[in-house]
């Protein structure tokens, strides 16, 4: 493996390349599925990225900002995150130049983001803000989808962090981690559009689909298989792991979900590329691995130098 610094990143090349975020050090980096090389896009996400999603129309980066914390952390310890300052910019692939598209402080803290091809929409997941945030392409009319607060027996069970849209079925997912290795994790869903009559906070058409989870994170679907994939950064033999399961019917929920792989250090950010039979999970200690859909086989593709956070495939 090596590592290059490069603001220009070739949009003629057509071999996929996986982007990932190293959050402490507030990079962008582009990766070499094959070699494992590694270019650095950008190194000014000064304020802990973590979601990422690829704009392949216009050659960018959508990333969310955790913002600043609130204090250093203890050692062995996650800082908090409670102050509003959480932001969406866009990288430049070609430039590595850095753009704001949601405003700091619209929100607390951004995690998992998507994008709907369709129609350009970005959504975000805020994990203390405990809501789910839609916006156009350019960033305009921020509106809240799903708010939790209160909707939980306590803050830690509202905190949302994962989201994934289904544009052909016009239904939002997202997940719930809960506490800290708790096992209360959730998946959820819910129609893309707020019922008629209805807001963000009150609205009743979501279904929880899977529950008690060890501490669910990212989200990823194929839909042309209808099945669902998730990463989990909690303890004990469902925790640390790469899972799917089948997209369950309307009402149902999901039963007997499948552990692809195991043995990630807080398994974090998720990116399937399902020509190859692959998907690419990171995790905090800066790991990325490529895990063979029908195996369930993984190797290691690299090691970046800091926590690895969201990953995108472009």
């Amino acid at each position: 493996m090596s590592t290059t610094d490069s603001a220009h990143a070739d949009a003629s090349d057509p071999a996929p390349k996986l982007f990932a975020l190293e959050v402490l050090k507030g990079r962008l980096v582009r990766i070499d599925p094959g070699s494992g090389e590694t270019t650095i896009i950008s190194s000014e996400l000064a304020e802990a990225p973590d979601g990422i999603v690829i704009d392949r129309e216009n050659f960018r980066a959508l990333i969310t900002q955790m913002g600043q914390p609130d204090h250093a952390p203890a050692p062995g310890e996650e800082p908090p995150f409670t102050t509003r300052n959480g932001s969406v910019v866009a990288v430049d692939l070609n430039t590595g130049t850095l753009a704001e598209v949601v405003r700091r402080g619209t929100f607390t803290t951004g995690k998992q983001i998507a994008r709907n091809p369709a129609d350009g929409r970005i959504y975000w997941a805020d994990r203390e803000g405990r809501a789910i945030y839609r916006c156009e392409a350019d960033g305009s009319n921020v509106t809240p989808m799903v708010e939790t607060a209160d909707r939980g027996p306590n803050s830690s069970e509202e905190e949302c962090v994962g989201v994934a849209v289904d544009a052909e079925n016009k239904m939002l997912y997202w997940t719930i981690k809960g506490p800290a290795d708790g096992g209360k994790g959730r998946i959820l869903r819910a129609g893309l559009e707020i019922p008629s009559g209805s807001t963000a906070a009150n609205r009743e058409d979501y279904e929880i689909i899977a529950a008690e989870l060890p501490e669910v994170i990212d989200l990823d679907l194929d839909l042309d298989a209808g099945v669902l994939y998730w990463t989990d950064r909690g303890v004990g033999p469902l925790g640390n792991s790469l899972n799917r399961a089948r997209i369950p019917a309307a009402g149902k929920t999901i039963t007997a979900p499948t552990v692809l792989e195991t043995g990630f250090h807080e398994a974090i950010g998720l990116a399937l590329d399902l020509p190859s039979g692959l998907a690419y999970v990171s995790d905090l200690s800066g790991e990325i691995r490529a895990v063979d859909l029908t195996r369930g086989t993984s190797r290691t593709v690299t090691v970046l130098e800091g926590a690895a956070t969201g990953i995108a495939l472009g």
